[in-house]
């Protein structure tokens, strides 16, 4: 079975070797996605905002690997600040409203400091 690679321009992907998805069989794994806007070299100080940009990669990369986000089974969502959960989880459940993947969140340091929230996706074609 062939892996198939979804990368964007983001220098890091090849200074760490990893791919933005991979795609394998009729799954796609998607890394952590956040609220950095590439377009504009920048990241919202709100939380709400960051999950926005983060979804906008996500459905890029989603589509990209030819899947949508009503194929997503699991999400996992860090937070730098587990009080942010107020104005991300809202956020996620406009944009999975009747998906309803499992859902992991907790709280961690994420690379940045602006970073408010990152999101990996696990999908599954024909879910």
């Amino acid at each position: 079975m062939d892996r198939k690679f979804v990368s964007t321009s983001s220098p890091y992907e090849k200074i760490a070797s990893f791919s933005r998805a991979v795609v394998q069989g009729d799954w796609v794994f998607a890394s952590g996605c956040t609220g950095y806007d590439q377009d504009t070299d920048s990241i919202s100080e709100d939380p709400a905002e960051q999950t926005h940009q983060a979804f906008k990669l996500i459905n890029w990369l989603l589509d990209e690997a030819g899947f949508s986000l009503s194929d997503v089974v699991r999400i996992v969502v860090y937070l730098s600040d587990r009080e942010d959960f107020k104005a991300v989880a809202p956020v996620i459940g406009e944009h999975f409203e009747g998906i309803n993947p499992a859902n992991t969140t907790v709280e961690a340091r994420l690379v940045d400091p602006r970073m408010k929230v990152e999101i990996e996706v696990t999908a599954y074609r024909g879910s």
